[in-house]
């Protein structure tokens, strides 16, 4: 029975040399690792820091679409449900979160900006124009995502949570079910761009819009795609030293 060095994890009869070799190529995947996790945790929020000062400087939200929140939005909720029925990575749960509040910040300074330029006092356009409760019949898909009031945003989110919440619940145990949420939720989150680009067509200008902001979701793919590379390596490499990553 081979016996097992308690300072490296490996076995004592290999040579030393292949050892420390070993033990470096540990270290320095478990500090790409590291940094990779935290680049991911926090490489989807930075991108909207320009933006969310473009915004503040120029006090106009025109160049940014509100669509691109919803797709966030979406893409992160169905994220955090699938996280229920195959569990992965903490760094991209934890990155759901913080994206989700990122989000709700993002749209609570939209829609006050928007506010601040009103002169005459119009209708407020809100997820229901009844009031509470809510009922679908009373939503005006006119208005959907363009409503004047940040407090329908937050309910609509909270909204769209608890159904997915409630169908996660019933379906779980059905595998089709959860690997179609893990693909609704790649697929919606590779869509982030499509508002924007959308906007952009329409209005024929890029005017308001962080080019920062498009060149960090850049970057934060790369640092994303490295972690995959990195996790996908330390779960195929050589059985006699898996047990040091």
């Amino acid at each position: 029975m081979d016996v097992i060095n308690e300072g490296t994890g490996l076995s004592a009869d290999l040579p030393e040399a292949y050892v420390e070799e070993i033990s470096g190529s540990v270290l320095l995947l478990q500090v790409i690792g590291a940094s990779s996790a935290c680049a991911m945790i926090f490489g989807g929020v930075v991108p909207f820091i320009p933006q969310y000062y473009e915004i503040k400087k120029t006090n106009n939200s025109d160049g940014f679409s509100l669509y691109v929140c919803l797709t966030l939005l979406v893409a992160n909720i169905l994220r955090i449900l699938f996280w229920f029925g195959k569990h992965f990575e903490a760094p991209l749960l934890i990155q759901s979160i913080i994206m989700i509040m990122t989000m709700l910040v993002m749209i609570r300074l939209c829609v006050n900006v928007r506010k601040s330029h009103v002169i005459l006092k119009v209708r407020d356009h809100t997820l229901s124009e009844s009031g509470l409760p809510y009922y679908v019949t009373d939503m005006d898909l006119r208005y959907f995502w363009n409503w004047t009031d940040f407090q329908s945003y937050v309910d609509c989110t909270m909204l769209m949570a608890i159904v997915g919440s409630i169908v996660t619940y019933m379906l779980l145990d059905v595998s089709i079910f959860v690997e179609i949420l893990g693909f609704s939720a790649l697929l919606s989150e590779a869509l982030l761009g499509v508002p924007q680009l959308q906007r952009n067509y329409i209005t024929k200008s890029t005017e308001g819009m962080s080019v920062t902001m498009v060149l960090m979701w850049t970057v934060g793919d790369i640092f994303k795609t490295l972690y995959f590379l990195v996790q996908l390596y330390r779960h195929n490499v050589p059985i006699h030293h898996k047990q040091s990553l």
